[in-house]
């Protein structure tokens, strides 16, 4: 279904992977790991089609569904279920036979009549090549396992939030490639509980190819009997044709291995060396000798590459300055998107210092409220309150917050002006912005390098409020863990809205609102439930 030739992939003068080759056939489950910026979703690009390789081929046989860590409707205006029927071309052929059932009712004369009918005719057979009324219950079915409610499949794809439209474009791309192959960037980011178990069982019995990025351990030790390792440092990819869990356990075994290896010969070329150091001297065995060193090198230079450690960014969030009592509040705030209410009547006050959790269902408004305490939008009624001395941060889970059209240094330039070029510089290689790095548009970054740069960004604001809409979102273990020790070290007052238990262990809320209802209370830990679900 998929044929990777001896492609080569660069992210502008920087190589990521050369010489790669494999295939996605029926029923391979593959997932694709490695560490940020290691290439994983340059790869799903260019087999995506989007990109095109340095080197080789990629052939494409059958249909192929991506869902991009980014994705975006192509018209915020066209309703869920006619988003989720394009995929399959069903959309324009209920249409039709919408406007030919209309035509019939409205015939005025036989003729007119005889007319619509045939119409109608040949837009039902259209309709049922498709898959027909059976196509539009599967929709429906894949809308409901991915938590779409109801309600929401005859509103505009505009008005719904952020997470939700992304629980459209996966729905869409499932019900799109039953047969195909499904290239999936990050797929459970914003999914609740329920909808990533059922994830799980779609994925599992999914009969076409699938190739998975996913920093989710439990879906991939569920679904994947492939696992494709990028190795930066190498430029390659590891195969292996086994499930998560033998994956994890072949790693370490090989790692085990390498290291008794290298340490065998390490202990036989220092021997070696010694022996020779000893005959080197006399004419008589310095050619012996000099043989014995070669065999030495030799030694060594058989041996596999160190794997070192994967680096992670050094994270440290800002010292935040001085600030009233109440640096943020908001009164009475309401907001609606195409009729809909999101959000009625919220009052919040964040005090010097708190840290507080936002916790509700997808569309419940937590995005939208961090949008406005951020003056990112305008409520419809209410107000935001500034505080004596507020300096505010915000991190948005859709990366709203950079340019996609300037670069990484001109985006860290402007959230921290205050800092000189060379200083800049210094700040991303902390985040592991190397090298040309820095001048690449911030437009082709992966997911987990836009977290990295736009955290880049928060660490220098001086900020004393930090509003964090899912900040462990596409990053690695070792990334994450930076994250979360930072957000447990900063003394300044926090609002988050997050999936991860992990990020709520590090927050140590104090308070909770739970949306859509506005209600406040003090957090305990009988909320913990509810994080995952929200």
């Amino acid at each position: 279904m998929l044929t990777v030739r001896d492609v080569e992939l660069r992210a502008g003068a920087r190589l990521l992977l050369s010489g790669i080759s494999f295939t996605v056939s029926p029923g391979d489950r593959i997932g694709l790991v490695g560490r940020n910026g290691a290439g994983k979703t340059t790869l799903m690009n260019a087999l995506a089609g989007l990109a095109t390789p340095a080197a080789g081929t990629i052939t494409a046989t059958g249909p192929v569904g991506y869902l991009a860590q980014d994705p975006r409707a192509a018209d915020p205006a066209v309703t869920v279920t006619d988003r989720i029927l394009s995929a399959r071309g069903l959309d324009r052929a209920l249409h039709r036979l919408r406007d030919a059932e209309a035509a019939m009712a409205r015939a005025a004369g036989p003729t007119a009549l005889r007319r619509a009918m045939d119409d109608y005719a040949r837009a039902e057979a259209a309709f049922q090549a498709g898959g027909g009324y059976a196509a539009e219950a599967e929709a429906a079915r894949v809308a409901a396992g991915l938590g779409l409610p109801e309600r929401v499949l005859t509103e505009p794809v505009g008005a719904l939030s952020g997470g939700q439209r992304r629980r459209v474009e996966l729905a869409r791309i499932l019900f799109a490639g039953h047969d195909g192959t499904l290239l999936l960037d990050e797929p459970t980011n914003h999914l609740d509980a329920d909808s990533i178990a059922w994830l799980r069982g779609f994925l599992h019995g999914h009969q076409g190819g699938l190739v998975v990025i996913s920093h989710d351990t439990d879906l991939l030790a569920e679904v994947v009997n492939r696992v494709f390792h990028l190795d930066a440092t190498r430029a390659a990819i590891d195969i292996h044709n086994t499930g998560w869990a033998a994956y994890l356990a072949q790693r370490e075994a090989d790692e085990r291995r390498r290291a008794r290896e290298r340490a065998s010969a390490e202990r036989k070329a220092a021997a070696l060396h010694a022996q020779a150091d000893k005959m080197k001297a006399r004419s008589a065995t310095a050619v012996m000798a000099r043989s014995m060193v070669r065999r030495a090198d030799r030694m060594l230079a058989g041996l596999e590459p160190v794997r070192h450690t994967e680096k992670a960014a050094r994270i440290r969030l800002p010292e935040p300055a001085p600030c009233g009592r109440m640096p943020l509040g908001a009164i009475s705030l309401a907001k609606s998107y195409g009729g809909h209410q999101v959000l009625d009547g919220v009052d919040l006050a964040v005090d010097r210092g708190t840290r507080l959790v936002i916790l509700g269902l997808n569309g419940a408004g937590k995005t939208t409220l961090l949008r406005i305490l951020a003056g990112q939008e305008r409520p419809d009624a209410g107000r935001v309150v500034h505080g004596h001395g507020l300096r505010l941060g915000y991190f948005a889970q859709e990366h709203d917050t950079l340019a996609t059209d300037r670069t990484v240094r001109e985006n860290l330039a402007a959230a921290a002006p205050q800092l000189t070029d060379g200083e800049v510089r210094r700040v991303l290689g902390a985040f592991l912005f190397g090298g040309d790095d820095a001048d690449k548009p911030a437009g082709v970054l992966s997911g987990g390098e836009k977290t990295r740069l736009a955290l880049a960004g928060l660490v220098h604001s001086g900020a004393n409020v930090l509003l964090l809409d899912e900040p462990t979102n596409n990053l690695d273990p070792a990334s994450r863990d930076e994250v979360l020790a930072a957000v447990g070290s900063y003394p300044g007052a926090i609002v988050m809205v997050t999936h991860d238990e992990g990020a709520i262990d590090a927050l140590r809320p104090d308070r909770v609102l739970l949306l859509p209802d506005a209600d406040e209370d003090l957090w305990h830990e009988g909320y913990r439930d509810l994080v995952s679900l929200a």
